[in-house]
């Protein structure tokens, strides 16, 4: 009987020190503050950098923006960067840093392409952070006012499909073509349609 009792209080015992039964605090045991970006870009002017809302520190946050991939490898993304337009850090200018949040997910994220629209969540940190990208035509240093480490992320359905391009992309009608642009479609000359 007795032995029968060790061997009942020890089972009883390692369930109770096992990692699955010890209490731990993860981004989606606190509940996320739903945030846009103005509320990480406050109205208070700054000469000498971008203002970051500091006030923000340390709080668990879910913010739906556009993924730029900064650390993958084939469709798993290491790390990013989260930009509130599609198209921001390409071939136009970097948005401000208080509009950039380098991410690195709890686990890595299985990407389907280049801006796919998803939702963070967990503890965003302000500081400036200088990250190296391989974008469409070659390096570029993007810095990021924030930092957001052990993160969720899902992919955000509600996201409209494509957000208007802004008019300082010089490649707004290549992505979206003549529609948005003011001039005429591009013609082929007289001279290579008539070779075809």
């Amino acid at each position: 009987m007795a032995g029968r009792f060790r061997v009942f209080h020890a089972a009883i015992l390692s369930l109770l020190v096992t990692p699955a039964f010890i209490p731990t605090a993860s981004a989606s045991a606190v509940e996320a503050r739903e945030i846009d970006w103005p509320e990480l870009s406050p109205a208070h002017g700054n000469p000498d950098g971008p203002v970051l809302a500091t006030g923000l520190d340390g709080e668990t946050i879910r913010l739906s923006g556009y993924l730029l991939p900064a650390d993958r490898e084939g469709e798993l993304v290491y790390a990013f960067m989260l930009v509130a337009r599609r198209g921001a850090c390409s071939h136009m200018q970097q948005p401000p840093a208080n509009q950039v949040i380098r991410v690195v997910p709890s686990e890595p994220y299985r990407l389907s392409s280049n801006y796919e629209p998803v939702t963070i969540t967990g503890a965003l940190r302000p500081g400036l952070e200088k990250t190296q990208l391989f974008i469409l035509d070659g390096a570029a240093i993007i810095e990021s006012g924030y930092t957001m480490r052990r993160a969720e992320v899902s992919p955000n359905r509600n996201a409209p499909a494509w957000r208007d391009p802004s008019q300082d992309n010089p490649w707004h009608r290549v992505t979206r073509g003549a529609e948005l642009s003011a001039q005429p479609p591009l013609e082929p000359p007289e001279s290579l349609s008539s070779t075809r």
